[in-house]
């Protein structure tokens, strides 16, 4: 086992690795920017080093600093989080190429996965249902007319290389194909550097289904259920439960079997999630992300598994603690991502933290690197913590996580609390009842009305 891990990260999922390392008996190191000198992560871990300004440019995303830092240091591995990087195979290569351990999967599985096409061309050879589309990348207009015209409109045009929404446009008919292909490519080349894209059947009423994998890297693997992620803006998820309202065993079971049989083919170490759309009783793959997703907490409360502690011990050689049968589901979770944004327009709201009170009592988790007197910084991304809540069933589920809402306390900025509390007024959220598109049309008749 290691003795010491560097956390590539910050905020409430440094924090979240640093609680683990310390349950574990392993030494933490944080790293920082300026900006965060002050964080919580940093504050909680046993050593910190500072890598860099606040633009994540020259500090979360410096290569040569985090290297540097596990040198100075002597930590034996790195932890990545989710986001920054995570899912950058160069990144994973260098830190083998140190003599270090990436606590994740290979980078061959990472880059691999990374690129939308060959992912999609992977699981394919695997057994995993995918959505009918394009076979490859598409190179010009006059091929997205024609992939258009034989899988059928409405079609979503998407960068290869894309993420967190950006680089997706959708597009009716054939006259919407124009804009819509261009304009995902520019999207691709500015965001990614690579503006190649490829084409999908756009599903109208799907939900958006995610499959919990872990694998030893030696070809043993399990699946941890489903979570349901449907109520997203932007492509953003805000909401999200397990298990899905909509999946029964049965499903679960043959779609998690088709997943955990896929990753363990190919001896994939680690966390990973395998993303579905999901509609009629049809699951097509989107994509998989290689590292813990944000959403992680609702697996751990419905199934009684550290996460990150897994992850630790598969990196460190250790067999999954473990098996599909030691799994079983139990009871209902919700977790909903505070951002620091003013609504209705969803602005960035960084500021300093004049009070804060996280809820309490049975099954209700806040993972948050926030304390009063913290000032957020304007650098990073908007979340400044996750509510988690657990119960025996749905109804208990959302009946805490009501009641925890409304003793979570954040003054000094604006925060996203009050739209979950309108979210439980609505009847189809209490029912269960949405699909991807739920929300985004939601919010537009509710700023029509406001």
């Amino acid at each position: 086992m290691f003795d010491k891990i560097l956390i590539a990260n910050r905020g409430e999922i440094a924090l979240r690795v640093v609680r683990a390392c310390r349950e574990m008996g392993i030494k933490s190191v944080a790293v920082h920017s300026t900006a965060d000198s002050d964080a919580m992560h940093v504050r909680m871990a046993d050593e910190s080093i500072c890598i860099g300004p606040p633009q994540s440019t020259n500090s979360y995303l410096s290569i040569p600093a985090i290297i540097a830092a596990c040198e100075v240091t002597g930590a034996q591995a790195i932890h990545p989080g989710y986001g920054f990087l995570s899912e950058n195979a160069k990144f994973v290569q260098i830190v083998e190429d140190h003599d270090l351990t990436f606590i994740g999967p290979r980078a061959e599985h990472i880059r691999v996965m990374g690129d939308k096409i060959t992912a999609k061309d992977t699981m394919k050879e695997l057994g995993v249902p995918c959505v009918p589309g394009s076979d490859g990348g598409v190179p010009d207009l006059e091929t997205a007319l024609k992939v258009g015209e034989e899988i059928g409109y409405p079609v979503i045009i998407k960068a290869t290389a894309g993420g967190g929404g950006r680089g997706m446009k959708v597009a009716k008919n054939a006259a919407e194909m124009e804009k819509a292909f261009y304009t995902a490519r520019s999207e691709g080349q500015s965001n990614f550097g690579n503006d190649e894209v490829y084409i999908e059947k756009y599903l109208t009423t799907p939900r958006h289904i995610e499959i919990q994998v872990f694998g030893d890297g030696k070809g043993n693997a399990v699946h941890l259920g489903e979570r349901d992620c449907s109520l997203q803006r932007r492509h953003q998820k805000v909401f999200e439960e397990a298990p899905g309202p909509c999946i029964t065993p049965e499903e679960r079971a043959a779609i998690g079997k088709t997943c955990a049989d896929a990753v363990a083919r190919i001896k994939y170490a680690g966390a990973g999630t395998i993303e579905f759309l999901y509609e009629k009783g049809e699951f097509y793959f989107i994509e998989m992300n290689t590292r813990l997703q944000v959403e992680h907490p609702v697996t751990e409360a419905i199934f009684g598994q550290d996460l990150v502690r897994e992850q630790i011990r598969v990196a460190a050689g250790l067999p999954l603690s473990f098996s599909q049968e030691d799994l079983k589901l139990n009871g209902h979770a919700i977790e909903v991502r505070i951002n620091a944004e003013k609504l209705p327009n969803f602005s960035p709201s960084p500021g300093k933290i004049t009070q804060y009170h996280a809820p309490g009592g049975l099954g209700v988790r806040m993972d948050s690197a926030l304390y009063d007197g913290y000032s957020i910084p304007p650098y990073y991304d908007s979340l400044i913590g996750k509510l988690i809540v657990h119960g025996r069933d749905r109804p208990e589920a959302l009946a805490r996580l009501y009641r925890a809402l409304g003793e979570l306390i954040v003054d000094g900025v604006d925060t996203t609390v009050p739209l979950f509390d309108a979210l439980l007024q609505e009847p189809d959220v209490l029912s269960g009842d949405y699909t991807i598109h739920w929300l985004e049309q939601w919010l537009e008749k509710t700023m029509e009305q406001s």
